[in-house]
């Protein structure tokens, strides 16, 4: 199975949204709000638009506790590896979904289990050597391995859970692997391959491709074809800029998107709502964002901040496959009567 859960394409269909008025919840809290849809595209859009700096000023009525901890994920994916590692930045994402967590607990767990593998390698081990104990410790004795059964699950995107069952995606998993790596003297690298995200490690004469959703193989060109063509895309000439390193921000959107995508395909579109907030706080830039945040907006019957988002989108690409829909459904937005929120 191919491993990218969401792409950044349009989660449904234009012109096709369910008209409900759903009752939101908290987005780390849980506890249910009777805040409408046009008050939380408001603080979505002052969320989003945020300058980029150490605070966000939100204008938002959200609980202090939640808007605390929606502030400390977008510094920590912001800041540099050096001074907030890609493990913090995930356990971070983790806390929405569960505000109480002891991250240092699974910090500590990772410590362990990588003094644990150290002692068992030589004072200089080949890289051979590090990459095959890692393997073994992480895929045969603690039992990581790819969920398939559950594949979807939002639980494989939460650090917290996957360290727990040991089950995961590929980027969840990607991130374990690079962790503990990493704890072995290892300058493992994240790669955002189409579809199924990877890890490499880079030598002298080349670089290592390395698979942690399938027990941490190594891939050839053959196998990357392979990977390509599972989710239709061409073969290329060189590899070479799809195995890019990727940078801790580029990641932790991938993280975001793969969640987003989750909440899409389960119809909970105020969750998807406050990933994509999210993502946009972190990166204004991310333009598809824009788009997918206005559809959910439509959804939820916003149509004034659902133009808005699709007009900035389709300013910034005009001739995205999708353009001719999207113009016709803000022109459709823009005519409908305003509800009172």
């Amino acid at each position: 199975m191919a491993g990218g859960v969401g792409d950044g394409r349009l989660g449904w269909s234009i012109g096709i949204f369910l008209t409900h008025f759903p009752i939101f919840p908290c987005c780390c809290c849980g506890k249910e709000s009777t805040r409408n849809p046009g008050a939380m595209a408001s603080d979505a859009r002052g969320l989003a638009f945020a300058p980029q700096s150490s605070k966000i000023n939100t204008g938002s009525p959200l609980d202090s506790p939640c808007m605390n901890l929606i502030h400390q994920l977008v510094e920590t994916a912001r800041a540099p590896e050096r001074d907030a590692p890609l493990l913090d930045t995930a356990l971070a994402i983790a806390m929405l979904e569960y505000p109480a967590l002891d991250t240092q607990a699974y910090r500590r767990r990772l410590d362990d289990w990588g003094r644990t593998l150290r002692a068992r390698l030589p004072q200089d081990p080949e890289i051979e050597d590090s990459i095959r104990a890692l393997n073994d410790f992480l895929f045969a004795e603690l039992g990581f391995q790819g969920n398939l059964d559950n594949y979807y699950d939002p639980r494989n995107s939460f650090m917290n859970d996957v360290l727990d069952s040991r089950r995961g995606i590929p980027l969840t998993l990607s991130i374990v692997y690079i962790e503990l790596g990493r704890r072995l003297g290892l300058p493992l690298e994240g790669v955002s391959f189409p579809g199924h995200f990877l890890v490499k490690l880079s030598l002298a004469d080349g670089a290592v491709v390395l698979d942690p959703f399938n027990r941490g193989v190594s891939l050839s060109e053959d196998d990357l074809g392979r990977l390509l063509r599972e989710v239709a895309t061409d073969e290329p000439d060189d590899f070479g800029p799809l195995l890019a390193s990727a940078r801790k921000q580029e990641i932790v959107i991938r993280l975001l998107r793969n969640l987003k995508a989750v909440y899409q395909r389960d119809g909970k579109v105020e969750k998807a709502l406050e990933i994509v907030n999210l993502i946009l706080a972190i990166d204004p830039a991310q333009l598809p964002e824009y788009r997918d945040r206005g559809l959910i907006l439509t959804e939820l019957e916003c149509a004034r901040a659902a133009a808005a988002d699709l007009g900035h989108y389709l300013a910034h690409c005009p001739d995205d496959e999708d353009a001719d829909a999207i113009r016709a459904l803000i022109e459709e937005l823009v005519e409908e009567p305003q509800s009172l929120h």
